[in-house]
Formats: C-alpha cells, structure tokens, sequence
C-alpha cells in the first residue's frame, strides 16, 4: 500500500496549502508529526498566511520528485532484473497506488493523531494556566500580608502613642491633685487650731464707741489679704466654693472645676466675672488672682467656648 506524501496528508485534513507547505519546508519534510507540531505551534503568528516562497534550488517536492522519478523502474529495467533474477523490481513494480478507502482510513488516522496533539497542547496550556493563577494568587496573599503587617504595625504606633498621651496626662492631673491636697493640709494646719479671730471677736459685745469725733483714732489702714475665696457658678447652676492663694495663678481655678466640677470630659470652658463683666483669656490664666482683682473674694461663673 502506497503511502501518501507529507504534503498531501496535510491538505487530506483540510490544511491550506500555504500553510502546509510552510509547514513541510520548515521541518525539513521529516514527517507528518513534526509539521503538524510546527503547524499548532505557529498558527497565530501574524505572518502564517502569507504566500510561502520555496528557496532556489529546493522547491517543495521537486527532490523527492526527482528521485522518486530515478527510482521509478522501466520494462527495461523489471526484464532486466527479472533476466539477473533480481526481485526487488518486479516487487516496485507491483505496488499499485492507495484505494479511496486506504487514503480516507490513513486520513482518519492523521486526524487522530491531530487530535492527540492539540489535547496534549490544550492540557499543557491549562496545566500552565494553572500554575500562573496559583503564583498570581500566592503574590496576591503576600501582597496582602505586607499590608496587613503594615497596617498592625501602624495600629500599634497609634495606640502606644495613646497610651502615652493617656499616662503623662494622668501623671499631671495627679500632679494638680497633689497641689490642691498639699494647699487644703496647708489651710487646715493654718486655721485647725480654733474659729477664725473675726468669729471669736463677733461673739463678744462691741463697746459703745464715743459720740465725740475727736476720741476717734486715726483710719485703719487697707488690710493685706493673702488668700481669696472663689465661688464658681456651673453650666448647670449648681455652685462650688474653695480657698486659694492670693499668689496662685487662674489656671489653679479652672484645674480645681476641671477635678471637682460637673463639666463633661472634654467640655472646653472658661471663667468670666459677672460684675463687671469681664471674660478671662488664656494670659490671664497666668495671671495671679491678686493681680486680677479676685482677692479676697469673687465669683466666677463657667462658659462654653
């Protein structure tokens, strides 16, 4: 049974035959296998139809044509032989060309093999579509990894630095707790010993002062007052009253309703005198309250900001 050509098989399974051709002269016509491999692997190339031009001197076939036609033997020949006694002649001479049903049975059996090429292909192709999508996705983890450490490491700046903020304002909240401890043990120890000399000198009778002005004395001289009671009026209308200093600064005072006054948390407020009106700045928290005109005693009223 005659066989059929590279060439021919490729146009039997519905190749071009520009195609074909480029496909046999590039696989140096070794067989159907590697131009149906050569034909898979380069059929999306952009330049795959365009008209195949053979190189000089080995066109497509004309080798093989030429030593099929040397081969070919002549009556001479086949008597010649058959006179030597050689059989290899009458046996080419017997071969007879390929029935329908051979080539279309050869054809089937291309076909098949064409098949088992590009399955094979396919199956490589997801295999490595596979592999790129697990990298893809084992980037995409570490990607998100990255940033998820980032992110903790950020989160756990943040709350370190709260936690400081939270600690050195505590530490100054005792710090002014502390004061006002130390100045109320101060104040107790200054008037714990018995009633203050202006109750002990109410109590007893005052004698009748002469009706003659000339038995008066000269005036009293203006009495220096080294502490000052401050009555503070709340957003609420309840009120709350302490003794400070003469020397201490304003700001002890808006400490003092910041610690013992009913104020939200971080309610921002400040102080002002009803009469006359007058609202203190933050410079006048620096300011003494003998120096503002709070001594002896005053009243303050607190306002939102």
């Amino acid at each position: 049974m005659a066989e059929l050509t590279t060439l021919e098989s490729l146009l039997e399974m519905g190749f071009e035959r520009n195609r074909a051709e480029k496909a046999v002269a590039n696989t140096g016509n070794q067989g159907i296998e590697q131009a149906m491999d050569w034909l898979m692997e380069h059929e999306n190339d952009p330049d795959i139809d365009e008209p195949f031009v053979p190189p000089v001197e080995n066109v497509l076939g004309g080798e093989a044509d030429s030593q099929s036609s040397t081969d070919q033997p002549t009556l001479a020949n086949i008597a010649e032989g058959a006179a030597d006694g050689d059989s290899s002649y009458i046996e080419e001479a017997l071969k007879q060309p390929m029935t329908e049903e051979e080539r279309c049975e050869q054809v089937k059996r291309l076909e098949e093999l064409m098949r088992l090429k590009q399955e094979e292909r396919r199956e490589r192709e997801r295999a490595d579509e596979v592999e790129r999508e697990k990298q893809r996705r084992r980037q995409g983890q570490e990607l998100q990894q990255i940033r998820q450490k980032i992110q903790d490491d950020e989160m756990k700046k943040i709350a370190d630095q709260r936690r400081r903020e939270k600690m050195e304002d505590k530490m100054a909240r005792q710090r002014v707790k502390d004061k006002i401890a130390r100045d109320r043990e101060e104040r107790a120890q200054k008037f714990g010993g018995g009633a203050p000399p202006s109750t002990a000198t109410s109590s007893q009778p005052t004698p009748p002062s002469p009706s003659s002005p000339t038995s008066q004395g000269p005036p009293p001289s203006k009495k220096e007052y080294d502490e000052s009671r401050i009555q503070v009026r709340m957003l609420d209308g309840s009120t709350i009253t302490t003794v400070f200093k003469a020397q201490e600064q304003l700001a002890a005072v808006r400490v003092y309703v910041q610690m013992n006054g009913n104020t939200p948390e971080g309610q921002d407020f400040t102080l002002l005198s009803p009469y006359p009106r007058h609202i203190y700045t933050e410079m006048d928290m620096e300011k003494p309250l003998k120096e503002l005109g709070l001594v002896p005693s005053a009243v303050l009223v607190v306002t939102k900001k």
